[in-house]
């Protein structure tokens, strides 16, 4: 069923960014929207990306031998973005930022989904992996969003985007050889339904996450949140962007590697390996 290139080769890249940088905190150009915006969304990596990790590598040893392979490099390379992710983190809280209370939250919100079981993790997790696919197809494709960005953080969030957008479909492999014996439409069903609450989940978290960050730089009003919105769906408008890719997943037969973006990874991947060369 899988619609991933045979010739596909997920790379992990042991990277370090950041290390020994101090940075402004509203550190994307001075502006405190889209800083709270990956603020909170970086908040969330290091133990999200845990629960990918646990979720996925559940099922490797009833995969068949290909699918395991990617399985172990998807749980590299999700490791290492954690560990960047945690520098990256360090440094937000040592410009001042209290990220307790998101995290607080995340592990809440974690703990109740692994009760629901393994299955129902893995649609939570290939779900998720699309959102983060998508949205790192538009960060490469269009240098808009971390042009403001310091070099090394420019750097982190590219190198980041490329293997997520190569790993796309490890997760969502997997959920379909553990579904391969539902009938198509309870399956499409189970994961459209899954999609609609994840995203309506991480959207509301999102905000709250925000809101905190927005009420820690005194800013939680009512002129900011019409900043933030024109900032996501307007210019340059990455929830607008990826709105027609969030789409897609719910057409039947949708596969993430429908569209084939591997020729994205090649030139971002040009771009940024002289810059790492020379750091």
């Amino acid at each position: 069923m899988t619609a991933t290139p045979a010739d596909l080769v997920i790379t992990p890249r042991n990277r370090e960014f950041g290390r020994g940088q101090i940075h402004q905190r509203w550190w994307h150009g001075g502006d405190p929207v889209p800083t709270a915006f990956y603020n909170a969304l970086s908040s969330t990596f290091p133990l999200g990306e845990a629960f990918f990790i646990q979720s996925v590598r559940h099922f490797k040893k009833d995969a068949p031998p290909a699918l395991a392979a990617q399985i172990g490099d998807f749980v590299r390379q999700e490791g290492v973005h954690s560990r960047e992710h945690v520098e990256f983190n360090r440094h937000v809280t040592e410009a001042g930022f209290d990220l307790s209370p998101i995290e607080a939250r995340l592990k809440e919100r974690i703990k109740e989904q692994r009760e629901l079981g393994p299955h129902v993790s893995l649609a939570v997790t290939a779900c998720l992996e699309h959102l983060t696919a998508i949205l790192a197809h538009v960060w490469l494709r269009d240098d808009r969003h971390f042009r403001d960005a310091p070099e090394d953080i420019r750097q982190l969030w590219t190198w980041h985007a490329i293997e997520e957008v190569e790993h796309k479909a490890v997760a969502y492999d997997t959920f379909l050889y553990t579904t391969a014996k539902l009938p198509a439409w309870k399956r499409y069903l189970f994961r459209s339904r899954v999609m609609l609450r994840v995203t309506a989940r991480f959207s509301k978290a999102r905000i709250a996450d925000m809101r905190d960050l927005f009420a820690q730089d005194g800013i939680d009003t009512a002129a900011t949140w019409r900043k933030t919105a024109a900032y996501l769906w307007a210019k340059p408008g990455l929830l607008r962007q990826i709105l027609p890719m969030w789409l897609a997943f719910f057409r039947p037969g949708f596969h993430p590697w429908s569209h084939d973006d591997r020729a994205l990874i090649a030139k971002a991947e040009a771009q940024l390996s002289p810059l790492l060369a020379a750091a």
